[in-house]
């Protein structure tokens, strides 16, 4: 097995075991979590999505969730025990979060505000702005401004999430090949439903550019 390989495993195994004995102890309602608890679980999370959660890149990038919306955070976390957002590690760790350690962990994300990785190219940056700050009308489906959504500093809003200071090759990958990694079940839409339309209607230099933007944003 690869170093690679053998770093995904180890990952997931810690997590599985975690996650499986938090449950155990956890009632499946609403039971009052302790604060130990939380800040261990919180220690978790970032063996995967880095310290105080500003993400990874390592194999294959990790989304930044400090500073993110606890409303979307608990959306995803739906999404990822429903099957509409596919990922074998998320899943494990979702579908065994009681409702209170869900509120407890999505109040402590968005508390964080570590500096941005950064790393995305700087000269794709002011296009990125633009297309922000005003969408591009002339699309095959015009893009609105994200601004509209996700406020004028991308700090996102209630079920729209925070995009200011998030990598950049995870924002290229998830809107390059939304429905694939986002899993949607047309029977079941959430929010992020509304960008399919958008994701298809940007070409790949128009994502890179509005991901480069976003990613130094603070």
């Amino acid at each position: 097995m690869s170093a690679i390989g053998l770093q995904f495993a180890l990952q997931t195994a810690i997590l599985a075991i975690v996650f499986s004995a938090s449950a155990r102890a956890q009632d499946a309602g609403t039971t009052a979590v302790s604060q130990q608890d939380v800040q261990a679980k919180m220690q978790y999370c970032e063996v995967c999505h880095g310290p105080s959660a500003r993400g990874f890149v390592g194999f294959y990038p990790i989304p930044r969730l400090a500073g993110q919306q606890p409303q979307y955070l608990k959306n995803q976390l739906q999404a990822f025990v429903e099957r509409r957002r596919v990922n074998p590690i998320m899943f494990s760790v979702a579908h065994v979060l009681s409702p209170a350690m869900q509120t407890a962990l999505t109040t402590n994300f968005i508390e964080l505000n570590p500096k941005p990785l950064g790393g995305a190219p700087k000269e794709l940056v002011a296009a990125g702005k633009k297309i922000f700050e005003e969408g591009i009308p002339d699309a095959s489906v015009p893009v609105p401004a994200c601004s509209s959504c996700h406020g004028p500093d991308a700090k996102g809003n209630n079920a729209f999430p925070r995009l200011a200071g998030q990598l950049y090759p995870y924002m290229v990958r998830e809107l390059g090949d939304w429905s694939t990694e986002r899993g949607q079940d047309p029977a079941k839409p959430d929010t992020s439903a509304i960008m399919q339309p958008i994701a298809h209607s940007l070409t790949e230099p128009q994502i890179k550019a509005v991901a480069a933007y976003l990613s130094y944003l603070e």
